[in-house]
């Protein structure tokens, strides 16, 4: 298919404007207009539900998924892994490793030393998973500009392989062998269309002179709308969308483009990274964004759109690689991510929509049945989260690393 249209998003603009292409009578296979009326106002929205806030001092939801999990490997994974296991029935794990898991063998792999660390963890008398519940990893390709059609097709007859996930090369952690030109991969990308397997993005494009907070709305622009006025029928989760413009872009979009939320886009802007000295645990990619697209993101998974699912992109670093001249990106939130998900909803006055946000839409999406057991979550406002974790011969320190968090899962 031709690309018919052309889209310009800024990160200031409130509408995404279609613009016909030189062949003067062609029809844009995928306008995005979004008017004044149509699009939300976050800080009314806010700022109005805040005054309605919920009084519940305990929430059971149905037991939801992490649709976005970094769960590296060896013994950094065996120190993890349960705490994800704790909260949550499944998760999307991401296939970033060193070397990446770019074929359906090394996936298959990595899901069984993941099943092997469930029962072996590092700290199995804080950590193991309870016995009443289970956890499935559900896997991932890596997407290289070789990635072929043959094997999309494997991952899908493996039953084991869920998605495919496209980072730009050098856009985060161990991206180097990312994809340099979405042209290289559009074979495997019509396959995976063909065969229903979602298409995970990371946002951003790498451009040198395209500034760091502009990242998203540009790659949305340049890269993402072309590819689907290519593969309009292409399944799409834009992964944790950081600003006004990803949100309003996803909500507008056709029903087979999604996205997945982590906690900390909810919760922090980027004073949280920058206000009275530089925070490295607090840097992550996509990087914090300013108050106002903090706002719009929230606002979004607050209206009970089913197009917004929970992935909490925990992504753990040892604290060498953190506090660093050069440091890694990456949050590390999955022991605490559920009671951030209550409390970022508990703000928006809606705690109603967390269930859905949390356990029905990424099911749905994903064409997965939704789970059975249940999970409570319980405003005790005495969740001191601890000041680091095992991880490996190291330490991890997590998201609000010696803070008392309201929410806590019982």
């Amino acid at each position: 298919h031709a690309i018919d249209s052309l889209y310009h998003t800024y990160a200031n603009m409130k509408t995404i404007a279609a613009v016909n292409s030189s062949r003067g009578n062609s029809i844009a296979r995928f306008p995005l207009v979004v008017s004044r009326k149509a699009t939300f106002h976050a800080t009314r929205t806010l700022s109005a539900s805040a005054a309605k806030s919920e009084s519940n001092s305990s929430l059971t939801i149905v037991r939801p998924d992490d649709w976005h999990l970094h769960l590296r490997d060896g013994d950094f994974m065996r120190s993890v892994v349960n705490h994800t296991a704790q909260h949550y029935s499944r998760a999307i794990v991401m296939p970033n490793l060193a070397p990446p898991v770019t074929t359906t063998t090394a996936a298959l792999a990595y899901r069984q030393r993941i099943l092997d660390a469930l029962a072996h963890p590092v700290a199995p008398s804080s950590t193991a998973v309870p016995s009443k519940h289970s956890f499935t990893p559900l896997m991932t390709l890596y997407l290289t500009d070789s990635t072929s059609p043959d094997e999309i097709h494997r991952a899908k007859a493996s039953g084991a392989v869920f998605a495919c996930k496209l980072y730009p090369a050098g856009a985060t952690t161990n991206s180097d062998s990312g994809v340099t030109d979405i042209a290289k991969v559009l074979p495997a990308l019509k396959a995976m269309a063909q065969v229903g397997l979602p298409l995970l993005v990371h946002g951003e494009v790498t451009d040198a002179h395209v500034d760091m907070f502009d990242r998203e709305a540009v790659f949305i622009q340049q890269r993402l709308v072309p590819l689907l006025n290519q593969l309009p029928e292409l399944k799409v989760v834009m992964e944790h969308i950081t600003t006004r413009d990803a949100a309003e872009f996803v909500l507008a979009a056709p029903a087979n483009v999604a996205a997945t939320v982590t906690p900390q886009h909810l919760l922090l802007n980027r004073n949280a990274l920058l206000a009275g000295g530089l925070r490295p645990h607090a840097y992550c990619l996509p990087v914090l964004k300013r108050e106002t697209h903090r706002q719009a993101v929230l606002a979004a998974v607050a209206s009970g759109s089913k197009k917004f699912f929970l992935g909490t992109d925990s992504a753990p670093h040892a604290r060498g690689l953190k506090e660093a001249a050069c440091g890694c990106a990456g949050m590390y939130s999955a022991p605490v991510s559920l009671a951030h998900y209550a409390a970022a909803f508990e703000a928006a006055g809606a705690l109603d929509k967390l269930e859905a946000f949390a356990s029905f839409n990424g099911p749905d999406f994903y064409g997965l049945p939704r789970n059975k057991d249940t999970v409570t979550l319980a405003k005790t406002r005495r969740n001191k989260v601890p000041d680091s974790y095992v991880y490996g011969n190291t330490v991890v320190i997590p998201m609000s690393a010696g803070q008392v968090v309201d929410w806590e899962v019982l």
